[in-house]
């Protein structure tokens, strides 16, 4: 987490509070150094036996047709909470967005910020029952019964041709979840560990705020990792975007 107003030019801290304003939150992002991460889990007091583990699935096209056209399509199963589906497209301008979908329940507008840049996606969201992924990615269940009317709307709004169908299966994807209440910080902070099948790593922090005050909280938090030696400056590196190309990769080289 930066102090996004240093990194940003004076018309994107513009646009940012505009989206900001018009969206249900904002989550500050920051991704740490692989050679730092052993550093920030002692530095954070992160335990591995604390965290809650995920398995994350997204479905597009070998060739990627989907994030091309901005649109993310995931599932996921939760440890002790269940499984859930998401499509989410982004980038959005929340004002620009068709009432009926901006009104329903299921959709959440939310802007992440990370050093250097930030962006706005719109994300329908679907809860769902704990076998449900699980047997759709192993063939027992038709993909589409992943996602709900309003999901499926959406996609066919911007898929622009592909069907769900059509579909691979890229994953699965471990993730480690953790949720730190640092009383020095006075605010919740989320480190989550993603794990590629070659061995690499993601280590991000996050933490959100309301839309009124992300440099306020950026500054903050920046502070209080700086405190305990957490490197800032590391390159950024999308997890989504990462594990769609990792995949993809794989897919088109069977």
């Amino acid at each position: 987490m930066s102090t996004a107003a240093a990194t940003l030019s004076a018309d994107q801290v513009g646009e940012l509070l505009a989206l900001a304003k018009n969206s249900d939150s904002v989550e500050l992002k920051l991704t740490v150094p692989e050679e730092g991460h052993r550093s920030t889990i002692d530095a954070l007091g992160l335990d591995p036996l604390q965290a809650q583990i995920r398995q994350v699935f997204f479905f597009d096209t070998p060739e990627l047709a989907l994030d091309k056209r901005g649109l993310v399509v995931r599932a996921r199963r939760v440890q002790g909470k269940g499984d859930d589906s998401v499509v989410k497209l982004r980038p959005v301008v929340p004002d620009q967005l068709p009432d009926d979908l901006r009104s329903s329940p299921n959709f959440v507008v939310e802007v992440d910020a990370l050093p250097g840049g930030f962006v706005c996606s719109g994300a329908m969201k679907q809860t769902l029952d704990p076998t449900d992924v699980r047997q759709a990615v192993r063939g027992q269940r038709p993909l589409k019964k992943l996602f709900s009317k309003e999901q499926k709307a959406l996609f066919a709004a911007h898929a622009d041709g592909v069907a769900i169908e059509d579909l691979s299966i890229l994953g699965p994807l471990f993730v480690l979840k953790l949720r730190l209440n640092p009383p020095e910080l006075g605010r919740r902070l989320v480190a989550e560990a993603w794990l590629y099948p070659d061995g690499s790593r993601i280590l991000e922090l996050s933490t959100k705020c309301r839309p009124s005050e992300p440099f306020q909280v950026a500054a903050e938090t920046r502070a209080f990792l700086t405190e305990r030696g957490v490197d800032l400056s590391g390159e950024q590196e999308p997890k989504t975007r990462k594990a769609l190309r990792f995949f993809a990769k794989q897919l088109q080289e069977a």
